[in-house]
């Protein structure tokens, strides 16, 4: 039926504007390394070992070195949906506002900040990444002084200067600009705006996407699902975490509406549209110092 098609095409429309316009981790996408999960939920990286650098011998020749081949398994674990019926006579009688506002209203609230926390928790507990050795609260004072260490942390172990983000919390934002003091001399206006500091893009994100480990909603019931801080498992509030888009990788094997009209759905006299979300996060191999975190104790 033309209509549907043609319903379907605008829905996938909102998906994708929202998602874009609402995910903070959104823009990673394209930067990270595609992975092809056709026909299998895991995919196998290798991971390299090798030694450095010994003396030459002019009798003996060549030093040997040990090299270390290991099959790093990366599965797909976060499978995610939600279905919705709006009556025919609901949505008539609401002028359309409810059907079209729903899907965008769903996805800002829902979709996308759960996306991002599963990103920033899954990247956060990764072993061997960088971390501050000890929680802290940030304020205007010490701030900075965080920021260089993180920086500092990632120029020794040589990760690349170019294309590093700062996600940091709201509250930390706020810090970070009452500690950069600017004059304004005869301007009339002032934007005290930070987008960029010391070459590295910075990314207000709100707390409630930055924990340390987050545990996701099985949705059981109509009324239920999502995600929450895992408060059991000693998650943390995250302060800001500094990433190389290098490390990471964001792979969404399925992302999926199917919309059927009332006159297509059996089940009932409404509007129904069903949405799946077959994804996860991972850090590369060898990359785990391309994140760091820094949390509050």
């Amino acid at each position: 039926m033309p209509n549907s098609i043609d319903l379907v095409s605008k829905f996938l429309a909102i998906l994708a504007e929202v998602y874009k316009l609402e995910s903070k981790t959104a823009g990673m996408d394209a930067m990270t390394m595609p992975v092809d999960f056709g026909g299998a939920n895991e995919v196998k990286v290798m991971k390299l070992t090798t030694v450095g650098l010994g003396n030459y011998s002019r009798v003996t020749g060549y030093p040997a070195g040990d090299v270390t081949a290991e099959w790093v398994t990366m599965q797909l674990t976060a499978e995610r949906g939600r279905s919705f019926t709006i009556d025919r006579m609901d949505n008539e009688e609401s002028l359309g506002l409810v059907l079209g506002n729903l899907i965008r209203t769903w996805m800002r609230e829902h979709v996308a900040p759960e996306i991002d926390a599963y990103r920033f928790a899954k990247y956060a507990s990764t072993p061997d990444i960088l971390k501050v050795s000890e929680g802290a609260t940030l304020n205007a004072n010490n701030i900075l002084a965080a920021f260089d260490d993180a920086m500092y942390e990632m120029n020794e172990a040589e990760v690349p200067e170019e294309g590093r983000r700062l996600y940091i919390s709201m509250s930390c934002f706020e810090s970070l600009k009452a500690a950069i003091t600017r004059t304004l001399d005869n301007q009339t206006t002032a934007d005290r705006r930070i987008k960029m500091l010391d070459n590295v893009e910075v990314i207000p994100v709100p707390q409630s996407r930055l924990y340390t480990k987050i545990v996701l909603d099985a949705g059981a019931t109509s009324s239920a699902g999502g995600y929450a801080k895992d408060v059991a498992g000693g998650a943390k509030d995250i302060n800001f975490m500094l990433v190389h888009p290098s490390a990471v990788i964001q792979p969404i094997k399925l992302n999926q509406v199917k919309y059927f009209s009332p006159e297509v759905n059996q089940i009932s006299d409404g509007h129904l549209w069903q949405y799946r979300l077959y994804h996860d996060a991972f850090v590369q191999p060898n990359h785990e110092k391309g994140i760091y975190v820094h949390h509050k104790a």
